[in-house]
């Protein structure tokens, strides 16, 4: 039996992931910050008949990667899958962001992948893989993306790397990009109707994406019948990314002045 390791799988895609994986009969180690959100991972179905182990911890932590293969290597024997998905929201634009800003999002989304993939990469046998959630804001100029876009895109040329690095080794990398997906950590941007129009109206495809429309690609990307896809970005937004979409109402709208505060250029040179 194989075994995946999925970082943040306490909510959102992440439980979607490690709740995928278990339906494919494949074993889950969940790591998160929050017991609490963990047990919901426990209580997923086939936890007891496949296997679920939980770890909590911070994946800033210096010995977080190496207690995580550990956990798998102890509890299953073995490591097959590492999907590096822990994330932090609410992302401020460049101006706005203070040093602290940048170092917490390249620590949570970069950095810690890396290390996480570095001690994976020394347990994987081939046929592993390794799947890195990023963003469509790493794809495309998003506004208030700031360090938030750079952390996601860096995980695009990790992955990139990896993939390169370690495909003759039979180790995969791939991307999935999703889109605005509803989940607790996305739920106050999406309060904001403005945000969530620029989302909704510029979709092509109708209604919301949820976590486990990205579960599912993760999943695939990491099973056989992926064996050839490897160093590949997907997008997972409904077409929002890649096409000039602009719903009806949109189009109809009056044009109004843009709000400052929610469109801000920089400040002016003089």
């Amino acid at each position: 039996m194989k075994t995946a390791l999925v970082t943040g799988a306490g909510t959102g895609i992440g439980l979607a992931t490690a709740k995928r994986f278990l339906e494919s009969g494949v074993a889950v180690v969940g790591i998160g910050r929050r017991a609490e959100k963990l047990a919901a991972v426990h209580a997923l179905p086939g936890a007891d008949e496949i296997g679920v182990e939980t770890l909590t911890l911070d994946v800033r932590d210096d010995d977080a990667p190496a207690r995580a293969v550990e956990a798998a290597l102890t509890r299953f024997g073995r490591l097959d899958y590492l999907v590096n998905n822990a994330g932090t929201g609410s992302p401020k634009p460049v101006h706005e962001a203070e040093d602290a800003d940048l170092d917490d999002s390249l620590a949570i989304m970069l950095r810690a992948p890396f290390r996480f993939t570095r001690a994976a990469l020394e347990a994987m046998p081939e046929g592993g893989a390794i799947v890195y959630v990023s963003s469509t804001f790493a794809l495309v100029g998003g506004l208030r993306g700031g360090a938030y876009s750079a952390a996601k895109a860096g995980l695009i040329g990790l992955s990139n790397h990896v993939a390169c690095q370690y495909g003759s080794s039979g180790i995969r990398s791939n991307v999935v990009a999703p889109g605005v997906i509803p989940t607790e950590m996305t739920k106050e941007r999406l309060d904001d109707e403005r945000f969530r129009r620029m989302n909704d109206d510029m979709t092509p495809a109708k209604g919301h994406g949820q976590p486990e429309d990205v579960a599912n690609l993760i999943v695939f990307l990491c099973s056989d019948a992926a064996r050839w896809i490897n160093g590949q970005t997907v997008a997972v937004d409904g077409g929002w990314s890649t096409t000039k979409f602009l719903s009806e109402t949109a189009l109809t709208s009056e044009r109004t002045e843009v709000d400052p505060d929610f469109h801000h250029a920089g400040k002016q040179r003089r």
